[in-house]
This record gives structure tokens, C-alpha cells and sequence, in this order.
């Protein structure tokens, strides 16, 4: 059956798209960027700073093949911290750094109107509406990490194959490959995302031919040409971040080490090893006591309806049905691969994820379409309302009541609220020190401990070790982990000589973890405790500093 394709908006329909898309982009906005700083730093947000840093205060960029991701995410947060006049990562905050993820993922909700000439205007509109409100999308966009990126430029890279499939012209070619290379530059994971999308080209080609449909894309199609634009496109963009902008040419032939530096890390024994179904019960149903109801399965359901319509070749109006079929066989070979890889941590979903959204937009309207009549279509149309405010109070509650709560979903191995009361302490004692925010500290630990030099990124006497040793000096202020402690005594009250032993006080008067746990002890010599309890008696009492900022 033949479909009805939108064709190029004159300029009052282009008025009308950007007014409905203005909705989902405005409340996308909202939940975005609204309290940024007051979740704890996770700990990969804490080593992505740590890599801006030697960006920022030292201009260069070198990539590390070695469990560590692209540049793209580093060079724009350049921007974020100019703006603020910082120069070290002492003068940035969260908001500096989460930011960036924040405004991707808006434009992420945004970019879905390349989509409206293949999708339709409708399914292209509650596609941005589901991506607004995902609970997974908005929480992991306020993350300061590299996957909504990741998932914002595999729009870009989509939308232009699926344009160039009905109107095969360079400009879309070149466009695929500006946004092949940028997910390159981004997470070495996007070798998963292009694979699924040459592989869903490809099957839907044989479809058509043996269906003896050709399918608007084939009329006149210059492949081999478009095809080498857009790898040379890919090639030259992922080349100059990877290379930092030509000054360090291997990070080139390190972008392409990783790739089996990952695939060892993918199938290694660790905490982050799970089963095939993982994926799908964060999605489809997540019980957890006294918290919200927990389940994306609107989306799941919705996307069922649409991969079925896009194989049944259903004449849903204004929406191709071959690039339906592709964004089915690209969502569901991208969800199997990822499945069946046993790393898994919850955010890696996302690319997937947004696949579903896409069809599930597609089976929103293919549903409301099959309506019998006013009455069917309003019960549809009431349903698809209620399912998706669902989605959008989840949001709420995951992005800010449960940040942070092993309850939600979407937490995984985070920071608790305990990491205040530790950088907190820290900073009471160094201003009973001379040296103020260069008193030495020394960190001991073999847990890792991750973001904390996040939360002491303004301390310069910061020393780390592994380990207790015998011949480096005994610092003033210590924090260690539980296992560190029978050690750490024999080194301060063992082994220097009588009459150069300091006794060491307690410094937390509670029970403190960095993350679940994974506790923290901190530990003053009594001279330096001392003065700080006669500053603490002398001032009076202020409200407790912000250290997220």
C-alpha cells in the first residue's frame, strides 16, 4: 500500500511544527537544567572532571585508550567553563560540567524535527514528548557524562540517513558522516550504534527487492560516492578531536586500540557483569519499597505496536514505512547486542532506548489512527495522556526526590549524601591549619574512591595511597577506608620513636559512606583537632557551607 510521505513544510506549516515542538523542547528545558548542582557527584562524573582538568588548566587533551572515553564531551565544556572566567577546575562547579549534558539533551528533544518529512509531524512531535520526559533520559542528562551525546548525535547521524534515503543528495551524506565522527569522538560504544544502523539499511534493502517494492530511496541513488563523502566526513571530524585538533596524533590510533581494549573490559568477571535481561527489567518494571512506580512500559508496549506496524507495511499517514522498518531493525539489533554483552551499567540503554521512543511515536499514531470511530481514538488518546504524565512525574521524582536513593532505577553505584559530610569536615580542619587549603592530607585506600578528589579539587596537599607506608610522613589530617585502620595504627603509634608520637583523633562522630558500602574514616592529629575545636567555640555556629559549589 502506498505512503503518504509529509512533504517540505511551506513556511505557515513550518510556524505550526515549531510550535508544537516548542512545548516539548520548553519542558524539556525545565527538567534539565533545574537544580543541577544538588545531586552528589557520581563517581565517573567525578573522573570526567578530572580529564576536563588537564584540558582546561593545561590546553592539551591526550587520549587514553585505557577504560576512558572520547574528547567531544570535554571540548564542549570548554565554553561552560570560560564563561564562567575559570581557569582551573577549582573555580567550576556542577553546574559547569552538568550543563553540557543538560543542553544535548534538549537539543536531543529538538533535533526530532529532522525526523517530521520521514516520521510525520505528529509521530515526530510525541517522539520529542517521550524523549522530554523518559525518566531515563532526563536523569542521565543531568549527568556529566558522555552518553547522551552519544545518543544526541545518533539522532543527527540517523535523521540524515533516513533524509538522504528519500532525497539522496551529498549534503545528507556529509551531514551522516559530521555525526558518524562525532559519536566516534564521543564513546567508543558508537561502533555498536553504526553497526545496527549499516545493518538495518541492509536488511531493509533485501526486504524491499524481495518484496519487489524499491522503496522511495532507490530512485537514482548514488551510493558509492555518497558513501565515500560521508566516511571521509567521519573520518576528518573523529581525526581532529581525537588528535586534539592535529597536536597529538596517535590519540588517532589510540581511538581505534580502545575497541578491543572495551571488548575485554565487556566480557571480564566484575560488579558491572549482568544477565541478558538486565535492560529489560530496568525498563519494564522496577519494584522498590516506599517509591514511586517505576516502569517505561509505555514506551515498551507503544514501540511493540510500532515495529509490528513497520513489517506489516501499515499506511499510517506522513510516515515512511522503510525508514520505519530501519529504526526497528536498528533499535532491535542495537538492544540485542547490548544485551548479550554481560558489562552492563544502566545508562548504555539510552542508545536503544531512544530507538524504542522512535517507534513507539510511530505506534502512538498508528494506534490512534486505528481508532473505530470518535470514541475509540479519545480512549487512545486519554490513555497515551495518562501513560505519558506517568513518564513525566517518574522523571520528577528520579532527577530530584530520589537522585540519589538506591531506589531509583536509574542510581547506580552512587554517591550518597555522606560525601558532604566528609568534604565538609575536611574544609573545617584545613581553616585550623596554617597552610589553609594546602594542609597535607593524606588518602588511604585500595577501594576506588571516586569523586572525592572532585570534592578536594581545592586542596593542593593531597597525596593518595594504596597503602600504609612506613617512610612517608605522617600527615595531619588522614581519611581511610575501615580495612587501612589496624595498619594505620602501628604506623602512628609503632613505629616512630617515643616522644614523636602524636596521638590522632576521630574526626567523624558518626557512621559516614562515600557510596554503599564503601565507608570513610577520618582521622586529625590532636594539635590540629585541638585548634580546631578553639576556632569552633569562638565563632559562632554558620550555616553549613555548599560544597557542591
Amino acid at each position: 500500500m502506498k505512503n503518504t510521505i509529509a512533504r517540505p513544510a511551506r513556511r505557515p506549516e513550518a510556524v505550526r511544527l515549531g510550535l508544537v515542538f516548542a512545548a516539548p523542547v520548553l519542558l524539556a528545558s525545565f527538567l534539565h537544567f533545574r537544580q543541577l548542582p544538588e545531586r552528589p557527584m557520581h563517581c565517573d562524573e567525578g573522573v570526567n572532571a578530572e580529564k576536563f582538568r588537564i584540558l582546561l588548566e593545561d590546553g592539551r587533551f591526550e587520549y587514553d585508550p585505557k577504560g576512558y572515553h572520547g574528547p567531544t564531551l570535554f571540548y564542549l565544556t570548554l565554553p561552560s567553563a570560560w564563561l564562567q572566567g575559570a581557569s582551573g577546575l577549582e573555580e567550576t562547579d556542577e553546574t559547569t560540567l552538568r550543563r553540557i549534558p543538560a543542553l544535548f539533551g534538549v537539543l536531543l528533544v529538538a533535533a526530532h524535527v529532522l525526523l517530521a518529512p520521514v516520521l510525520g509531524p505528529g509521530a515526530a512531535a510525541f517522539a520529542a514528548l517521550l524523549a522530554a520526559l523518559s525518566p531515563a533520559m532526563v536523569f542521565y542528562s543531568r549527568y556529566y557524562i558522555h552518553e547522551i551525546l552519544l545518543v544526541c548525535f545518533s539522532l543527527g547521524a540517523l535523521a540524515c540517513v533516513c533524509r538522504w534515503r528519500l532525497n539522496p543528495v551529498a549534503g545528507w551524506a556529509v551531514g551522516a558522516g559530521a555525526f558518524l565522527g562525532l559519536m566516534h569522538a564521543t564513546k567508543e560504544t558508537s561502533v555498536i550504534a553504526c553497526a545496527a544502523l549499516a545493518l538495518a539499511f541492509g536488511v531493509n534493502r533485501r526486504l524491499e527487492r524481495r518484496g519487489n517494492s524499491p522503496g522511495a530511496g532507490s530512485r537514482g541513488l548514488r551510493p558509492a560516492r555518497h558513501l565515500l563523502v560521508g566516511i571521509l566526513t567521519a573520518a576528518a571530524v573523529s581525526g581532529l578531536l581525537y588528535s586534539s585538533f592535529l597536536t597529538n596524533p596517535r590519540g588517532i590510533v589510540d581511538s581505534f586500540i580502545a575497541l578491543w581494549n572495551y571488548f575485554e573490559l565487556a566480557t571480564t568477571p566484575s560488579f558491572h557483569i549482568h544477565p541478558w535481561h538486565f535492560y529489560l527489567e530496568l525498563l519494564a518494571w522496577f519494584p522498590a519499597p516506599d517509591a514511586p512506580l517505576w516502569t517505561s512500559g509505555l514506551i515498551c508496549v507503544l514501540a511493540l505496536i510500532g515495529l509490528y506496524a513497520g513489517f506489516r507495511r501499515a499506511d499510517i499517514p506522513g510516515v515512511d514505512a522503510g525508514t520505519l522498518r530501519i529504526l526497528g531493525l536498528y533499535t532491535l539489533f542495537m538492544g540485542l547486542i547490548y544485551s548479550a554483552i554481560p558489562y552492563k551499567t544502566p545508562w548504555c540503554l539510552l542508545g536503544f532506548l531512544h530507538g524504542m521512543i522512535l517507534l513507539a511515536a510511530a505506534g502512538a499514531v498508528f494506534l490512534y489512527r486505528s481508532g473505530r470511530g470518535p470514541l475509540a481514538q479519545t480512549a487512545v488518546a486519554a490513555v497515551l495522556a495518562v501513560g505519558t504524565a506517568h513518564l513525566g512525574w517518574q522523571a520528577w521524582a528520579a532527577s530530584f526526590r530520589f537522585s540519589s536513593d538506591p531506589r531509583n532505577p536509574w542510581v547506580y553505584a552512587h554517591t550518597g549524601e555522606g560525601v558532604y559530610t566528609i568534604a565538609r569536615k575536611v574544609e573545617e580542619l584545613a581553616a585550623a591549619h596554617p597552610e589553609g587549603f594546602a594542609v597535607p592530607v593524606q588518602i588511604i585506600s585500595r577501594e576506588n574512591l571516586w569523586p572525592m578528589p572532585w570534592y578536594l579539587r581545592r586542596f593542593s596537599g593531597v597525596r593518595w595511597w594504596n597503602g600504609v607506608s612506613d617512610e612517608a610522613p605522617v600527615a595531619p589530617l588522614i581519611l581511610a577506608t575501615p580495612d587501612m585502620e589496624e595498619e594505620l595504627a602501628r604506623r602512628l603509634y609503632e613505629v616512630p620513636p617515643p616522644g614523636e608520637r602524636e596521638l590522632y583523633m576521630n574526626v567523624f562522630d558518626r557512621y559516614v559512606e562515600l557510596r554503599p558500602q564503601v565507608e570513610l574514616r577520618g582521622y586529625a592529629a590532636k594539635t590540629l583537632w585541638d585548634e580546631h575545636l578553639r576556632l569552633s567555640a569562638q565563632t559562632p555556629p554558620a550555616p553549613p557551607a555548599d560544597l557542591r559549589k
